[in-house]
């Protein structure tokens, strides 16, 4: 099992950590800020919130940039930046 497989979406009553639009089971999508609690379901009551756009203001079109959007069967890994602080590797040093 990978560290994927036990990650947790977040719940109804839990403080939202970044903006963007969510989908919960049923296919609510809700836009969401950063400080905010994710909502009850009107139908399920509580319900897991999954994060399926990120939300920029410096987008003209009202679209996030296909390239932020989480993809859920992406492998390639080891080419990707996955976080601020890892390094490209670049030439040979002499």
């Amino acid at each position: 099992m990978s560290g994927k497989d036990k990650e947790m979406l977040p719940i109804s009553k839990e403080t939202v950590e970044v903006d963007g639009v969510y989908t919960n089971e049923r296919g609510l999508t809700e836009h969401l800020h950063r400080g905010q609690q994710f909502p009850s379901d009107p139908v399920l009551g509580a319900t897991e919130w999954e994060l399926t756009e990120f939300a920029f203001d410096n987008h003209h079109d009202g679209t996030t940039d296909p390239r932020l959007v989480p993809k859920k069967n992406d492998t390639d890994k080891q080419g990707k930046i996955t976080s601020p602080r890892r390094q490209q590797q670049g030439g040979n040093p002499s």
